[in-house]
C-alpha cells in the first residue's frame, strides 16, 4: 500500500524509507519525536537498560508566520540488579507560559484545584519537580539530524550511526548520564498502516523504526562512569492533525486523548517484535493496533490479528496509578507466543508533562516463535490509562492502596509465621506455641479488617508519604507506611464507637455490635501497636527511628487526651457563654478537641514523613504545622457540613444537634446571637431531639448569624497561613502541587 496523497508532501513515498531525508525534522509536523532504547551490559557485568525520547511540538506561530516550537525530553535508566529506576524529565524555559495557556484553554487537569495549584507554580515562572528546565538553549538543525536540547543531544554522525549524549542537571547529589553510539544493523521498518498510525491527540502520524542497533559507549551512575555495550532500538514519528477535508474523519477535538500499550522485543534468534495497541482513554474504543515481526535478515511482516493481554498489577505510591507487571502476546499469523514480564515493578516515570506519569521500563521476554524457544530483553511503555484524574479519584486510589496494605499486614488467613511477626519479638517466637491461628484471626484481626475493608478517608495515610516526597525524599522506601496510619485511626474508631455507643461505622454495623464490646476494645487497642512494628522495620538510622517513635506515641497520647475531653463534653462551659461572657474560651475548647483528636495525629504523621525524607528541622516543623492546620480545617468543615448537609446524605443533616454536641458553629453562634436567640439555641441543642422541626430551627439560628460562614473563613485562614509559611521552605514539585491542591480539597469538600 502506498502512502495516500492526502498526507503531507514531505512524508515518505512508497518503498524503503530514506533516513537521509526522514531522520530530519519535518516541516509539516506539528508533533514529532525521536526515540531510542538500549539494553546494555556494563564492564562490571551489570545489566542496564535505557530509553530517551526527544519531543518537538508546534506551540504557535511567530509574527512572521513561522512555527514556534515547544521541546521536552524524558529519559530513564533501569539498573536490573538493584531494581532501581533513575528518571529525568526536561522542558523548555517557556514551558510555564505554555502550561498556563493550556490550562486557560481547558487542556489542563480535570480537577480545577489541581489546575490552580499548578498555575501558582507556573505563574512564578517555574515548573514543578521532577520536571526541570533544559540546562541551556534548544537548537534543532533542519538540514541534518542534530538535536541539541540544552546540551542533551541526539545526532547522526554519519550514515547509519547516531550519537546520544545525556546528562543530569541537578548537581553532584546524584549525577547521571550516558554517551552512546547506535549503529544500525537492520533497515528502517514502517509501522501501522504502511507507516500511518494514530497520535496521542488523534493526529495522523508516520512511524518508522529500526529494530536493532549495535550500541557502545558509557553511562554514569552515582558519579561513576562505566563502559557498556549492547543492542538498541530507534523510533521516529512525525505528523499533524487530520485535515478537515478527509472524508469520514472526525475532527481532532472529537478524537480525545489516546492511551496505549507499546512493546519492543529483541529475541535471541535474531528476530525483533514491535507491537502497539491504542485505545481512546475515555471510551476505550480502539484507535488502531498493529504488530510487526522482523526476521533476522531484516524482512518484516505486519499483523492486526493479535492479543496483548495485561496480567498482574503494581500500584505506585507516588501517583497511586496501577500498571500491569506482565503481558501475554500472541500473534497467531507469526506462530509467536511471548510472555513479557517487568524486570522489576517500579519503572514509573513521574512527570507533569504526561499528567502525572507513565510506565516505561525493561522487561524479560520469553516464549516460542515458529515452534522454537526464544527469549530476549524488551521494553514496555504504558501511558494514558489514568484512573485518578481528579482529587476524588486520586483519594479513591489511595484508599484502595491503603486497604491492600492493611490486608498484607493483617491477613484474615493468618499463618503462624505471620502471627509471629505481628506479635512476638525476634528469638521469642515460641510465645505463640499452642495458639490456634483461626481463633487469633477471628478475635484480633477480623474486628479491625471489618472496619478497614469498608474504606474511609485515606488522607492520613497519604500525609506521611506525601511529606516524604515534598522535602525531596523517596516515599517508595516507605510504602508499608500506608497501613500504619489506618491502624492508628481505625483502632481509635473501634474504641470510640464503644464509648459513644454508636451503631454504624463506615456504612455498616460497628465492630462491637458484631464481635462484642470486649473483643472490639481489645482489637482496637492492639491496632495501635502495629505502627511500632512497621516503624521498627524502617530502614533508617537509629537516631531517626527514635524520633519516629517519639512522634508516633506523641500522636497517640494527644489523641487519647482529646477523646477524654470529648467524652466528658463541653456543656459545663456553656453557661458562661450564654451570659454573654466567655465565648472565646468555649471556641478554644472546641478547637482543642479537634487539634488533639485529628490535627495532632495528622501533624505527627506529616513530620514523620518529612523526617525520613531528609527534611531539615525547619522543613519538618513547617510541614507539621501545615497538616495541623489541615486537620483543624477538616474538622471545622465537618462541623459545618453536619449542619448544611453532606453530599449524598453521607451523614444525617443536623446529627450534632440531635446529639446535643457543642461544635464550633454552635459555640460561635452563641457569641453572635442576641440573648434571646442565644438562649433559644441552647434550649434546642439541649433537647437532643431528632425532630426535623427542632433541628431545623437550631440550624436556622446558627446560619442566620453568619456562624457557619465564619467557621469556613477561619478554616481557610488556618490553611492559607500555614501554606504561606511552608511554601518558601520546600522546592516546587509534583508532591508540593498535590499538597496545595489537597488543602483546597479539605476546605471545599461537600462530604
Amino acid at each position: 500500500m502506498s502512502t495516500p496523497s492526502i498526507f503531507p508532501s514531505d512524508w515518505p513515498v512508497s518503498g524503503p524509507v530514506d533516513l537521509s531525508t526522514h531522520d530530519l525534522p519535518h516541516a509539516s509536523a506539528t508533533t514529532e519525536w525521536w526515540y531510542v532504547n538500549a539494553h546494555l551490559t556494563a564492564a562490571d557485568g551489570r545489566a542496564l537498560s535505557l530509553f530517551a525520547a526527544f519531543f518537538r511540538i508546534v506551540n504557535g506561530k511567530r509574527a512572521d508566520g513561522s512555527p514556534e516550537y515547544a521541546h521536552s525530553l524524558t529519559w530513564a535508566l533501569s539498573d536490573v540488579a538493584k531494581g532501581e529506576y533513575l528518571a529525568r524529565s526536561f522542558v523548555d524555559a517557556n514551558a510555564p507560559a505554555i502550561g498556563l495557556e493550556r490550562i486557560k484553554q481547558g487542556h489542563g487537569a480535570r480537577d480545577e484545584r489541581l489546575n490552580r495549584a499548578v498555575s501558582e507554580v507556573l505563574r512564578a515562572g517555574r515548573v514543578p519537580l521532577p520536571d526541570r528546565f533544559f540546562p541551556g538553549p534548544v537548537q534543532v538543525a533542519t538540514d541534518r539530524l542534530a538535536l541539541d536540547y540544552g546540551g542533551l543531544r541526539f545526532e547522526k554522525v554519519k550514515p547509519g550511526e547516531y550519537r546520544l549524549v545525556l546528562g543530569s542537571a541537578e548537581g553532584p547529589r546524584s549525577p547521571l548520564g550516558a554517551e552512546l553510539t547506535f549503529a544500525l544493523k537492520k533497515p528502517p521498518i514502517r509501522h501501522g498502516d504502511d507507516g500511518v498510525v494514530r497520535g496521542v491527540h488523534g493526529e495522523d502520524m508516520f512511524y518508522v523504526f529500526v529494530p536493532r542497533c549495535e550500541v557502545k559507549g558509557a553511562v554514569t551512575i552515582d558519579g561513576a562512569r562505566v563502559e557498556v555495550s549492547g543492542q538498541g532500538w530507534y523510533d521516529h514519528e512525525f505528523g499533524a492533525p487530520p485535515p478537515d477535508r478527509q472524508p469520514g474523519k472526525k475532527k481532532q477535538s472529537d478524537l480525545g486523548v489516546v492511551a496505549w500499550n507499546w512493546v519492543s522485543a529483541q529475541l535471541d534468534d535474531g528476530s525483533d517484535v514491535s507491537v502497539y495497541d491504542l485505545v481512546h482513554s475515555q471510551t476505550k474504543e480502539s484507535q488502531g493496533r498493529w504488530a510487526v515481526v522482523i526476521a533476522a535478515d531484516g524482512t518484516s511482516r505486519s499483523f492486526r490479528d493479535f492479543t496483548l493481554a495485561p496480567r498482574g498489577q503494581w500500584r505506585s505510591v507516588r501517583t497511586f496509578e496501577c500498571y500491569p507487571t506482565s503481558f501475554l502476546l500472541e500473534i497467531p499469523g507469526a506462530a509467536l507466543s511471548l510472555t513479557v514480564d517487568a524486570e522489576f515493578s517500579d519503572q514509573e516515570l513521574v512527570t507533569v508533562i504526561s499528567k502525572p506519569a507513565f510506565w516505561e521500563g525493561r522487561c524479560r521476554v520469553k516464549g516460542t516463535r515458529e515452534g522454537k524457544a526464544v527469549q530476549g530483553p524488551g521494553f514496555v511503555e504504558r501511558s494514558g490509562f489514568f484512573t485518578a484524574e481528579t482529587l476524588d479519584g486520586f483519594f479513591k486510589s489511595v484508599g484502595e492502596a491503603v486497604r491492600e496494605s492493611v490486608k498484607e499486614v493483617y491477613p484474615l488467613d493468618l499463618t503462624l509465621a505471620h502471627a509471629q511477626k505481628l506479635v512476638a519479638a525476634p528469638g521469642r517466637e515460641s510465645v505463640l506455641d499452642g495458639v490456634d491461628m483461626q481463633q487469633l484471626s477471628r478475635t484480633l484481626i477480623a474486628p479491625v479488617r471489618e472496619i478497614t475493608d469498608r474504606g474511609g478517608k485515606a488522607w492520613r495515610s497519604y500525609a506521611a508519604l506525601a511529606c516524604c516526597d515534598v522535602v525531596l525524599g523517596d516515599s517508595r522506601k516507605f510504602a508499608e507506611w500506608l497501613a500504619f496510619p489506618e491502624f492508628m485511626h481505625v483502632g481509635s474508631l473501634i474504641v470510640d464507637d464503644v464509648q459513644d455507643k454508636s451503631d454504624v461505622r463506615r456504612g455498616g454495623p460497628t465492630a462491637h455490635l458484631k464481635y462484642g464490646e470486649a473483643l472490639a476494645i481489645n482489637a482496637g487497642t492492639a491496632a495501635y501497636f502495629m505502627g511500632e512494628r512497621m516503624l521498627r522495620r524502617s530502614l533508617v538510622p537509629d537516631a531517626i527511628k527514635l524520633e519516629l517513635y517519639d512522634l508516633y506515641f506523641e500522636a497517640l497520647r494527644e489523641g487519647h487526651a482529646g477523646q477524654a475531653i470529648d467524652l466528658d463534653g463541653l456543656e459545663a462551659f456553656v453557661p458562661a457563654a450564654l451570659a454573654g461572657g466567655d465565648v472565646a474560651s468555649l471556641e478554644q475548647r472546641v478547637l482543642a478537641i479537634h487539634r488533639l483528636k485529628t490535627a495532632a495525629p495528622a501533624s505527627a504523621l506529616a513530620r514523620m514523613g518529612a523526617l525520613v525524607g531528609g527534611g531539615t528541622k525547619v522543613q519538618v516543623e513547617a510541614v507539621g504545622r501545615y497538616f495541623d492546620a489541615l486537620g483543624l480545617a477538616f474538622q471545622i468543615v465537618d462541623d459545618v457540613l453536619n449542619l448544611r448537609g453532606f453530599k449524598g446524605e453521607l451523614k444525617q443533616t443536623g446529627e450534632d444537634i440531635t446529639h446535643g454536641k457543642v461544635t464550633l458553629p454552635v459555640a460561635r453562634a452563641l457569641g453572635h446571637l442576641d440573648e434571646v436567640d442565644r438562649r433559644r439555641l441552647w434550649v434546642l441543642v439541649s433537647m437532643r431531639s431528632s425532630d426535623p422541626a427542632i433541628v431545623g430551627e437550631a440550624i436556622g439560628l446558627i446560619e442566620k448569624c453568619g456562624a457557619l460562614d465564619g467557621c469556613l473563613a477561619e478554616a481557610r485562614k488556618l490553611v492559607e497561613d500555614a501554606w504561606v509559611a511552608l511554601t518558601p521552605l520546600v522546592e516546587d514539585s509534583l508532591a508540593k502541587v498535590m499538597l496545595r491542591a489537597f488543602g483546597w480539597y479539605v476546605l471545599e469538600r461537600h462530604y
